[in-house]
């Protein structure tokens, strides 16, 4: 499948799955960065003291997401070899291990 696919519908549906992973990445990576959430984020999440006293984990675990979710679309909306698509799969899974890693050992 390739952005010029005849149905409008799916490549409609991964430009939005294309767009709400860049969202996450820029967020985590702002969260890890300035170590701060979002106000508007601690208002609606509602977050603990002893939440909002971890931004760095859960900037990093939304950045690796992010970008998992990004590496693979790419093959979705790209025409890449076969070979090169499951190297990009393999990344994706691998980022989504990092960021359980990340989560599971970046504690105070």
């Amino acid at each position: 499948m390739t952005i010029d696919h005849p149905d409008p519908v799916w490549v409609a549906l991964r430009t939005v799955s294309v767009l709400l992973g860049l969202v996450v990445v820029v967020l985590g990576v702002r969260v890890a960065v300035t170590r701060r959430f979002p106000i508007v984020w601690v208002r609606v999440a509602r977050l603990t003291e002893s939440q909002r006293s971890e931004p760095l984990r859960r900037g990093g675990v939304l950045a690796l997401l992010g970008a998992s979710l990004l590496v693979q679309q790419v093959p979705l909306l790209t025409p890449v070899p076969v070979v090169l698509g499951r190297a990009l799969f393999a990344l994706a899974l691998l980022l989504i291990m990092g960021a359980m890693g990340w989560f599971v050992l970046l504690r105070r």
